[in-house]
């Protein structure tokens, strides 16, 4: 009879998720793999065995948050309005921004001083722009956006959703103000703004 697998997936979506949360709230200092298995009240042998060492547990963390999102973005329908389609992609940036707010900081900030990557890891990630820029070439295309760069537009679009999910997540906001009102609305008119004429 085969020994029972102790660490498993859930594990190390345990570790990863707790891991996320060192990193944005308490900065790189906070995490040690010593203090990252107490907390989720497993071993370091653990951590050693699923990630093999500190490096191979950020390119994890990298690879696992840009895969949640990655995931929440390609679960949309395409529907025969690739403007709409781009709308609903900025809301399901918000949404996944919510829903993972650990990995926020991860992905989109140079929270861990030196750290890079692997290439494999970083491709992966770059894949999570690709729906914006199709969605804005199909616009393009048919004659709904003026006729730009894709990727320029999708910059412009992706550095408008991510402006105001930072402001909101890192709590930099005017007091009494906050995004929800103001966030469909404000895609909404940016998509506006390159519509052809």
């Amino acid at each position: 009879m085969p020994r029972p697998k102790t660490h498993d997936d859930a594990l190390r979506v345990r570790l990863l998720d707790r891991a996320g949360e060192l990193l944005s709230t308490e900065g790189p200092g906070a995490l040690s793999l010593r203090r990252l298995a107490a907390d989720v009240n497993t071993s370091t042998t653990a951590v050693y065995s699923l990630f093999g060492g500190k490096p191979a547990l950020l390119d994890a963390l990298y690879g696992e948050a840009f895969r949640r999102f990655g995931d929440r973005l390609a679960a949309l329908p395409r529907t025969d309005d690739p403007v709409e389609d781009i709308v609903q992609l900025g809301l399901a940036y918000r949404a996944s921004a919510l829903a993972d707010p650990q990995f926020y900081l991860v992905m989109f900030s140079r929270v861990i001083p030196n750290f890079e990557p692997s290439e494999q890891t970083r491709a992966a990630a770059a894949e999570t722009f690709v729906p914006l820029v199709e969605n804005v070439g199909r616009a393009v295309d048919s004659g709904l956006f003026v006729a730009a760069p894709r990727e320029r537009i999708a910059l412009a679009m992706w550095g408008v959703v991510h402006g105001l999910v930072s402001l909101e997540l890192n709590g930099n906001l005017p007091p009494g103000v906050e995004i929800a009102p103001s966030y469909e609305p404000a895609i909404r008119a940016h998509a506006e703004g390159w519509r052809r004429r």
